[in-house]
């Protein structure tokens, strides 16, 4: 249950919560005395019955209702009349608390954000290749796509992987194969950022014990895996095992990691696939946010010290289509959750309240119509996620509507943020949107709304209880409706799709193919794999991972990531594993929603 200690308030959010609160007020960039506003406020007011009114008498506004991509209300002039509050308060100094202007003091003007392609599909050996190519390029840290037996916990020979190994993404099903993913790649100096959830615990001791065989200390490693059970319970439906053990699970890496590999982010709580599934800005912000208070509960629960894991969590956000509308959410978040760990969970180190995030462009805003379209989309939403200062960046290519990228598709991915930070400027100076009208009063309002939810979810007893009774998913199921039906009303216009409508719609684009030949290869690989083990060495890894998991949560010898990262060096496979987890805590069915 979330401690009634008091989230801080928007000033326009409504009080829901009892104790003590605190007013987030809005922003006067010139701290205007009250003769100034009274004049300035009649002047807008003089403005609107004279120079628009006889504007709009000749030119009509083009539409009746202007809004975002979320449907907020979006008005037509903001001035410091609509911005009371002290700088500091709101925005702060870059690199300081509330951090609503960036979580470093000098931003992109010291280092530019991790250039961050995902990548990943058929072999190990392909998807090698491709890491190797990206690098050469100029990328600046991995991110790994597994395809989606791995992802669901089930190794390439089950029959459930049938027709599926390596389609969308790459194969991993034991020690060996990621030996081969990381060929010659230099862990200890490139950060790796792994796309896995319910099986995370697997692929991540895959990873510590492939360094442990390179010789590489484990305080050296670095990178995230992104370990969000909350998010998949919500929007993506790839689970391992049940609501409750899995946020068991994720705490024992949590506190693994914490000692152990403390340059692992331990958890990208992630909003973007919260958003894919259909939410707006504001409940993309709020559940994740809540699912983050899940994961520093759990984490208090357990009797760890939030300063000593909290620096360690990191987020993921989805950029969307409307521009300011994504830029505000950014600055939202990051002063949203450095409230909340320093006022709800009393952390006092700095970087225990900064939210660190990665950033990938909507996936869901591509379209299969005029392809070529996807490459501006994605400029401009990679823009975004610049001026809302995100850390690391993921930019989508254009062919994805179709397939797996092609090398050419993701080069002009990556070349699209390479010429955002070398060309446009933007990376020159620090928040350079900060201080502006709309683009506080957004923030604002953002946060206003995202507070509201978190509320509510404390009110239901937190995130788990909220999923369990199915509101995040209601929410999120009403908000894709309600922006299909604006779509299918043109109240909202995609080009290609409902605007602008070509009289030929073949894409004449290449595609990335995946050779069939790619299951033959994994399954031979795998079954010599298991033709060399230890087959008493498998055994008893197994059993130990059985016994941990049966011990009670934070007992002694019950955190499950030592002897599964022994199960990975006796070259267990990932679905033996994974198979003794749901055996031990059992399986998941996502209860119907209507």
């Amino acid at each position: 249950m979330a401690q009634d200690v008091g989230i801080p308030k928007s000033a326009n959010a409504t009080a829901a919560r009892t104790g003590t609160t605190m007013e987030i007020p809005a922003y006067s960039s010139n701290g205007e005395s009250p003769a100034d506003l009274e004049a300035l406020k009649k002047a807008v007011s003089a403005w609107r019955q004279g120079a628009v009114a006889k504007s709009n008498a000749k030119v009509p506004p083009r539409k009746e209702r202007f809004s975002t991509w979320s449907d907020l209300e979006v008005p037509d002039v903001l001035t410091p009349v609509d911005m009371r509050a002290e700088y500091m308060q709101s925005l702060g100094l870059p690199g300081e608390y509330p951090f609503t202007r960036g979580v470093q003091p000098t931003m992109y003007r010291s280092r530019l954000w991790t250039m961050r392609m995902f990548a990943g599909f058929g072999t190990p050996e392909q998807t090698n290749e491709r890491f190797h190519y990206l690098l050469r390029e100029g990328q600046t840290g991995l991110s790994t796509a597994f395809d989606f037996p791995t992802l669901m916990g089930y190794d390439s020979d089950s029959p459930r992987a049938l027709g599926e190994v390596g389609m969308c993404g790459v194969a991993v099903d034991t020690l060996r194969d990621m030996e081969i993913l990381f060929d010659k790649i230099p862990l200890g100096e490139v950060t790796t950022s792994m796309t896995i959830n319910g099986p995370a615990i697997v692929l991540l001791a895959f990873y510590i014990a492939l360094a442990d065989t390179r010789g590489i200390a484990r305080d050296k490693i670095g990178g995230t895996v992104q370990n969000d059970c909350l998010k998949e319970f919500i929007a993506q439906h790839a689970w391992l095992v049940p609501p409750r053990p899995a946020m068991r699970v994720v705490t024992d890496m949590i506190e693994f990691c914490s000692k152990e590999v403390p340059r692992w982010n331990t958890v990208s709580i992630s909003g973007y696939h919260i958003r894919e599934a259909g939410a707006t800005a504001a409940q993309e912000l709020a559940f994740t946010i809540a699912d983050g208070i899940g994961y520093v509960e759990s984490c208090r629960e357990r009797g760890l010290d939030v300063d000593d894991f909290a620096p360690r969590l990191s987020f993921f956000f989805d950029v969307h289509n409307d521009f300011f509308e994504e830029i505000a959410k950014f600055r939202a978040a990051r002063r949203l959750w450095a409230r909340l760990m320093k006022e709800r969970f009393g952390a006092k180190k700095a970087d225990s309240m900064k939210l660190r995030t990665h950033a990938q462009t909507a996936g869901v805003s591509l379209t299969a119509q005029q392809p070529y379209n996807n490459v501006v989309r994605v400029a401009l939403q990679a823009l975004a996620a610049v001026l809302g200062g995100t850390q690391s960046l993921h930019t989508n290519s254009l062919d994805e509507t179709y397939a797996l990228p092609t090398e050419e598709a993701v080069t002009i991915a990556l070349r699209t943020q390479q010429i955002i930070a070398e060309e446009s400027g933007v990376a020159s100076t620090i928040d350079p949107l900060g201080g502006a009208y709309f683009i506080e009063d957004l923030t604002n309002r953002l946060e206003a709304q995202a507070i509201d939810y978190i509320d509510r979810i404390d009110e239901m007893g937190g995130m788990v209880s909220a999923i369990e009774k199915g509101y995040p998913q209601r929410e999120i199921a009403a908000s894709a409706y309600r922006f299909q039906r604006q779509l299918e009303a043109n109240e909202k216009v995609m080009i290609g799709v409902n605007g602008y409508v070509a009289q030929s719609e073949d894409a004449k684009i290449p595609l990335l193919k995946i050779d069939e030949e790619v299951q033959k290869k994994q399954l031979a690989n795998l079954a010599a794999v298991k033709a060399k083990r230890d087959a008493n060495r498998v055994k008893g890894a197994l059993e130990a991972v059985r016994v941990a998991s049966k011990n009670p949560p934070g007992s002694a010898g019950s955190n499950l990531m030592p002897p599964i990262i022994e199960a990975a060096k006796a070259y267990c496979t990932q679905q033996e594993i994974c198979d003794v987890l749901r055996d031990v805590f059992g399986t998941y069915t996502d209860p119907a929603e209507f």
